[in-house]
């Protein structure tokens, strides 16, 4: 017989996102946070210094974000962000975890953030 790959099935909510090291952010007035993000492709500094375009990207998070980037700490996974999000504010982030694992992926996708498995 031939060897069969052992799937592995990963709960996505069981992974536990940490801060990229290289995004630098601040929490504004408000409260909300503010992501700066630097411009470190060789594309982004050639922009830079031909259109005195910024040297860092500036992200401005909402609420329910910034609560997000804020609990995103090394300790919690997507699960235990979700139930604290469900806490604090309620039905306002329904669908939860739809939403919740949406706005995870792009963190991901952008490199704001990797996962501890």
């Amino acid at each position: 017989m031939g060897n069969k790959k052992e799937k592995k099935d990963k709960n996505y909510l069981t992974f536990i996102p940490i801060k990229s090291k290289k995004i630098k952010y601040k929490v504004k007035s408000n409260g909300n946070v503010q992501l700066i993000v630097p411009r470190d492709s060789l594309i982004e500094k050639i922009a830079i210094k031909l259109f005195f375009a910024p040297e860092n990207l500036k992200i401005d998070l909402d609420e329910i974000g910034s609560f997000i980037w804020s609990n995103i700490d090394g300790n919690n996974n997507i699960y235990q962000i979700g139930k604290l999000v469900e806490e604090n504010f309620g039905e306002k982030a329904e669908p939860l975890y739809e939403r919740l694992v949406q706005y995870i992926n792009i963190l991901k996708s952008n490199d704001f953030i990797k996962f501890i498995e």
